[in-house]
């Protein structure tokens, strides 16, 4: 790998990329194609060697198998982190201690609250910005909602997510030639802490992309309360409780639907939003959002902006300090807000089956 250059001098920003799995093969490699006037993959990195070879190669890219070759690379701007979730928080660490410009990490940023307040700390000492790769955030249409839908942040009394979605390898297959696709050994363990691992899972990897959404609805979720937790089948979830006063639900389901759907509505007495989001991998523009009150209906989108290619924008005008940085105490409370509904659902679980037994 070259060592040249600066950090200050490029035109374009220069992206390391950390796991060359699906992720990184279906959705960011594209989105950076597409947004080549701002960014230039560098380096790609894997710890499976002909995986990172192929991959990197894709993008005119050098590659490596360390994840030290890209933080000590001067010429690398911008670190994405897309290695498995338990390696997040050390990287995003390191990537800030490497003083780049700008850190986009997929979510979960860290898998406990303790890790979200130690990135936090370094983030602010070193002065590296983090974005978490929760696309929906960026959404244009949910952007354009939210600055319309006034006082729904404070009027609204029920939260529902639902997505129903084929296998994810469907939609990384429809989008690219996937190199190496990481393999889970089959579990013969069905007992309740495979239920738990389950919906667990789901929570804090499907889940996930819509939290920080519905957290903007709630003041306050100390009082969370999880009344009911379950899998679905064939795999899924459905999550229920109450939070600030509020009902939220939560349900998923992986079937082999010719129709996806992904929508999330907020309700209100006199106003309610409904969005319905592009499924995960499809790079088909953006959400299309309708705000319903008693004075008519207003629609946003589709705009031809996906939320990942809003998200990766973003990251461009805060690494060029066009654009203030994200505040890091609402990116510790999302993470907060996920694990405390996976710790309550788990409890819930758990309980339940107890008294069945």
């Amino acid at each position: 790998m070259s060592m040249s250059g600066d950090r200050d001098t490029a035109a374009r920003l220069r992206v390391g990329i950390l796991g060359a799995g699906p992720v990184t093969q279906a959705i960011h490699l594209p989105t950076l194609a597409r947004l080549s006037d701002d960014f230039e993959v560098r380096v790609v990195m894997d710890v499976d060697a002909a995986t990172a070879e192929t991959v990197a190669r894709r993008a005119g890219a050098a590659f490596t198998t360390r994840a030290e070759d890209v933080f000590s690379d001067p010429t690398v701007d911008v670190v994405v982190i897309c290695s498995p979730s338990q390696f997040h928080a050390g990287q995003v660490i390191a990537a800030c201690r490497a003083g780049v410009k700008a850190i986009l990490c997929e979510k979960p940023f860290a898998m406990t609250a303790a890790e979200a307040s130690e990135i936090a700390e370094v983030s602010e000492q070193t002065g590296v910005p983090i974005i978490v790769g929760a696309m929906h955030v960026f959404d244009p249409a949910w952007l354009a909602a939210q600055a319309e839908w006034g006082a729904l942040t404070e009027t609204s009394h029920t939260i529902r997510s639902s997505v129903v979605i084929p296998p994810n390898a469907q939609f990384e297959d429809l989008a690219t030639d996937i190199v190496s696709r990481p393999s889970s050994p089959p579990s013969d363990d069905t007992g309740v802490e495979a239920v738990v691992r389950a919906v667990t899972g789901g929570i804090m990897g499907l889940a996930i992309h819509d939290l920080p959404l519905i957290r903007q609805f709630l003041p306050s979720f100390a009082d969370l309360e999880v009344l009911r937790a379950e899998l679905a089948s064939p795999w899924g979830y459905v999550v229920s409780g109450t939070a600030s006063g509020k009902v939220v639900h939560l349900q998923a389901v992986t079937t082999n639907t010719w129709a996806p759907e992904w929508t999330l509505e907020v309700i209100g007495d006199d106003q309610s939003l409904h969005v319905t989001f592009t499924p995960s991998y499809v790079q088909g523009g953006s959400a299309v959002a309708t705000l319903h009150s008693t004075a008519g209906s207003r629609t946003f989108g589709p705009f031809a902006l996906s939320g990942y290619e809003a998200e990766w924008i973003a990251l461009a005008r805060i690494a060029r300090g066009q654009a203030a940085p994200l505040p890091t105490v609402d990116l510790i409370d999302d993470l907060r807000f996920a694990i405390a509904l996976a710790d309550q659902s788990s409890s819930q679980i758990r309980s339940n089956r107890k008294a069945v037994a």
